[in-house]
């Protein structure tokens, strides 16, 4: 089922999902997701011609709670090679890799997938955001994942995805933390409307900008890596509010985060009644937006 579908008649062309207790072993993800049907749902979209992109909200490997337990800055150091919890830390990784790597069609084609670890880092909600280790910290976090998951595990099927949110955002801080060229194929922000459209658009812009100019100059990719209007109450938002602040910026993909199937109002796609529905189409047949 999907209400992208319902809505507008095509399936979206970027499907996004996240491994957030993979680690764990857990049969279901954060967001009560099976992982069998995730995988399933990831060989079937790209079957018909579609991309699927990987978040990941791992749990916290030294305090025991979730990704936003931000009570120690010592997470990052504690994983690194050398920190106490490095070993058990790289049975996580393990675990994400099997994942990755399962992800394949019946005749035993590897499925190619965005995988963006790591993200929003220029905020302080996550164990490795910027206030919770230092930027060397940060980029050999980068650089242990991407050593483990293709020099050691050999996954050849991963497009690497760098995403800080939007808030306060700036060439440099855009830039600081970035874990280089020989890691990184693709470039992109997270940026969520909770208050005017106005404020959302300018936020957008600043943002889309930073990153196309910075994509242009390393030569990579560029998405809006996580957008949406929690509930979408504004009738028009995908023609007159999305639409106008991502018009002028050449992105590869723009992503909504997720309908929730366990909260009611959380969902940030519209489906079949929803007052954004009619926009939806209007969105889905302009020139410049492409679906599956």
């Amino acid at each position: 089922q999907s209400d992208v579908h319902a809505t507008c008649g095509q399936y979206p062309a970027v499907y996004g999902m996240d491994l957030g207790g993979i680690e764990m072993g857990w049969e279901k993800n954060l967001d009560s997701n099976p992982f069998d049907h995730m995988r399933a749902s990831a060989v079937a979209h790209h079957e018909r011609g579609g991309i699927t992109t990987f978040s990941w909200h791992p749990r916290n490997p030294l305090t025991g709670g979730d990704s936003w337990d931000v009570s120690s800055d010592q997470v990052v150091a504690s994983i690194l090679p050398g920190g106490e919890k490095h070993e058990y830390f790289m049975t996580w990784l393990a675990k994400a890799a099997d994942f990755l790597a399962s992800i394949k069609t019946a005749d035993g084609e590897t499925v190619p997938v965005i995988w963006r670890p790591w993200h929003e880092h220029t905020g302080s909600w996550f164990w490795w955001g910027q206030k919770l280790c230092t930027t060397e910290q940060y980029v050999a976090l980068w650089q242990m994942t991407y050593d483990y998951m293709v020099n050691e595990r050999g996954l050849d099927n991963l497009v690497w995805s760098y995403s800080p949110g939007a808030g306060g955002l700036t060439p440099e801080l855009f830039e600081e933390r970035y874990p280089g060229d020989d890691i990184i194929d693709m470039v992109g922000f997270d940026c969520y409307q909770y208050s005017d459209d106005a404020s959302y658009i300018s936020e957008m812009k600043n943002a889309l900008a930073i990153t196309c100019d910075f994509a242009k100059k390393h030569g990579k990719l560029a998405a809006v890596t996580e957008t949406g209007y929690e509930s979408i109450p504004n009738p028009k938002w995908w023609t007159e509010t999305l639409y106008e602040a991502v018009k002028d910026y050449p992105v590869s993909y723009v992503l909504t985060w997720r309908n929730a199937c366990d909260m009611e109002h959380h969902y940030y796609a519209p489906f079949p009644g929803q007052v954004s529905a009619d926009d939806f189409k209007a969105f889905a047949g302009l020139d410049q937006i492409m679906f599956l």
